[in-house]
């Protein structure tokens, strides 16, 4: 009898090696990948790595077709967490608007989204116009239909949107 389950499970072995694991927990901490790097090693086909272009030039021009220049009507938001963000383009009432509430944008930590610029030479000069903002060209399409947006420039905070900036 015992020569027939010593069989049985010598049998049994092959099928036994090749069983899945199932991960229980995944408590993080580091991968131990590296430590089996060497076991059943298989060469891989030498692979040419792209790096994908963030650079800002890659993503102008940037347009927003849901916004455009033009006088909004303040109201009361429920945003919590969301901080100061403030939206501009690259036309005149922006730059002005931007230029005179640069410095208490700047002392609210708000950040610009560029919802409509056509070029790097524009996105410059609206840079230039506030040094000490940081601006990054975004499509504005996904909030301005969360928001009922129609028009920019224009500061969002947790508890409100207006073209109006005070200190806090």
């Amino acid at each position: 009898m015992n020569k027939l389950m010593l069989a049985g499970a010598i049998a049994a072995l092959p099928f036994l090696s090749y069983a899945e694991l199932n991960v229980i927990a995944d408590l993080g901490g580091q991968s131990a990948a590296p430590f089996y790097e060497g076991i059943n090693a298989e060469p891989q086909p030498q692979q040419q790595s792209i790096q994908p272009d963030y650079s800002e030039g890659s993503v102008l021009p940037v347009a927003t077709p849901e916004l455009t220049p033009g006088i909004i009507e303040p109201r009361a938001l429920k945003l919590p967490g969301i901080g100061a963000l403030f939206l501009v383009g690259d036309d005149a009432q922006s730059q002005e608007w931007l230029s005179r509430n640069a410095e208490l944008l700047s002392r609210r930590g708000a950040v610009g989204m560029v919802v409509n610029v056509s070029s790097s030479t524009s996105l410059q000069q609206l840079s230039q116009v506030a040094p000490a903002l940081q601006l990054a060209p975004v499509s504005g399409s996904d909030l301005a239909r969360r928001l009922k947006l129609e028009h920019y420039p224009v500061l969002i905070t947790e508890h409100s949107l207006s073209q109006q900036v005070s200190a806090q």
